[in-house]
């Protein structure tokens, strides 16, 4: 048989068997999209009921965004998943379908650090979900501003780092700001290496956060060790300002890559393999009472006990005493030119729970100064 013949015959052969799979395929999307028009369905319905909801949460002056309650919807239909769908998918939709229908309840303004695509709107759209109305920030004094005068409902604000420890700014912020922590989000974050080309020639200069940079040193030393780093307000920042110039690249996450059409020339350069971020949720006391006692809560404090040998220590017997672990202890200067100094501290467990009230009680006593930041819910 000649060549031809062959090839023609190889072709015929992949047709049929292209025109088999279609006729299988058929009917089962077929059944797909009458199953998409009853989710649809659905859908519809559980929004009509959500703006009934919302219709007696603003005649009550009720608060409509309540993370208990989300996170309560979530653990029902996860424990009832058959599967096959896994259970951090479905919590992924169902955030999504809770976030859409509170915004036709009313709309929660989210105040962030921008511009689109830092760590930190990642975190919102994680709590919130997608629907939610992003107010971008140039830097979290703006995020504490925004919260604390009512432009935006909440604001989420990053409080600690896996591998470089805590965000000072966003202590001392959280020291003279009336907000406090109602929930928080903990992110798997991967730094990468991003510019206008496909390529490590010619970069000159390294934009991102402070953090971030300092979370990828070792990398950038080995592999870009004449480039300059330069600190910028925030990683998003730092890749629209690459998009501006060839000889720079950016840190930052493929959300602000795709943001700014950069190309990704490396990925995850982070130091640490496993480099998560915590964000803390802020809002007003009048916006969002203090969540109920979960399962797994943590209680965030800030202190300064008197200048006297023994202070420190003095400071810790009560949570010893009832059984109150600690989990976060945490040192800043008062800048009061005294060699003063304030101390954040988290703890396992609700300020509700008697043994936790009964140690803050007897901790507050020895304390010059004492400030409850919140109680909430773990993140994951």
């Amino acid at each position: 048989m000649a060549d031809s013949d062959k090839s023609s015959e190889g072709t015929g052969a992949a047709a049929g068997a292209q025109r088999d799979a279609n006729a299988s395929l058929a009917p089962l999307r077929v059944q797909i999209d009458a199953l998409d028009r009853q989710i649809l369905d659905l859908l519809n319905q559980r929004a009509r009921v959500a703006e009934k909801v919302g219709e007696i949460k603003r005649a009550e002056g009720t608060p409509f965004f309540r993370p208990d309650r989300v996170a309560q919807v979530i653990d029902k239909i996860t424990q009832a998943n058959p599967g096959p769908l896994l259970n951090q998918h479905v919590t992924a939709i169902w955030r999504e379908i809770m976030s859409a229908c509170l915004a036709l309840e009313a709309p929660q303004r989210v105040a962030v650090l921008g511009p689109q695509g830092t760590f930190c709107e990642q975190a919102a759209i994680e709590f919130f979900g997608s629907a939610a109305n992003l107010i971008y920030c140039a830097n979290f004094d703006e995020v504490f501003h925004a919260t604390a005068a009512g432009t935006a409902q909440f604001g989420v604000v990053g409080v600690e780092n896996s591998t470089e420890g805590v965000v000072a700014r966003t202590l001392d912020l959280f020291l003279r700001s009336p907000v406090h922590v109602v929930g928080e989000v903990s992110l798997l974050v991967r730094h990468n290496l991003m510019r206008q080309v496909n390529s490590l020639d010619g970069i000159e200069v390294v934009m991102a956060h402070p953090q971030a940079l300092a979370q990828c040193q070792a990398w950038l030393s080995q592999h870009l060790p004449n480039a300059e780093r330069r600190a910028v307000s925030s990683n998003a920042e730092g890749a629209r300002l690459a998009a501006s110039n060839p000889a720079w690249a950016a840190l930052a996450s493929e959300r602000a890559a795709s943001q700014f059409g950069l190309h990704i020339v490396h990925h995850a350069i982070q130091d640490e393999a496993y480099n998560r971020t915590r964000f803390s949720i802020i809002c007003l006391p009048q916006t969002l009472a203090t969540p109920p006692a979960s399962a797994k809560d943590c209680t965030s404090l800030v202190v300064s006990v008197p200048n006297r040998p023994g202070a420190v220590h003095d400071l810790l017997v009560p949570l010893k005493a009832h059984g109150v672990s600690m989990t976060r202890f945490e040192s800043r200067p008062a800048k009061s030119g005294q060699w003063e100094y304030y101390f954040y501290i988290d703890v396992q467990g609700h300020v509700d729970q008697p043994h936790v009230a009964a140690a803050l009680k007897e901790l507050q006593s020895g304390c010059a100064f004492f400030k409850i930041l919140g109680s909430y819910p773990v993140g994951d």
